[in-house]
């Protein structure tokens, strides 16, 4: 068994807990489902946000409304690059697999330019 990254981003309509919820929510789900991977495979999450998303920790609700209580997880601030996205919040999955597991990034609601 080895270990991979899955990354994914959006962007968050507001600066609010429910706004950072709903895209916590979605994208992880998203990522859950487009790589058949299930909690007990996740060894830790990372979690940044851009600086202008402040109103609530994104692992907040990994933990609270997906259960993850027992998965290792870190909120960061993104780098705050000039003409860089406003309002993005990116998530790397570290799950333990197998060698020919291959790896679906999640880019959701405009954050798909980031692979640009």
């Amino acid at each position: 068994m080895i270990s991979k990254g899955i990354r994914g981003a959006i962007i968050v309509e507001y600066n609010f807990e429910s706004s950072i919820r709903d895209a916590v929510l979605e994208l992880l789900n998203a990522m859950m489902v487009q790589n058949n991977i299930n909690k007990e495979m996740i060894s830790h999450v990372i979690f940044t946000v851009t600086n202008d998303i402040n109103a609530a920790f994104p692992a907040k609700f990994a933990r609270k409304d997906l259960g993850w209580d027992d998965v290792a997880m870190l909120c960061f601030n993104e780098l705050d690059v000039p003409d860089a996205f406003r309002m993005c919040l990116r998530v790397l999955i570290v799950v333990n697999c197998t060698q020919d597991f291959k790896p679906k990034f999640v880019y959701l609601k405009g954050a798909e330019k980031l692979r640009n």
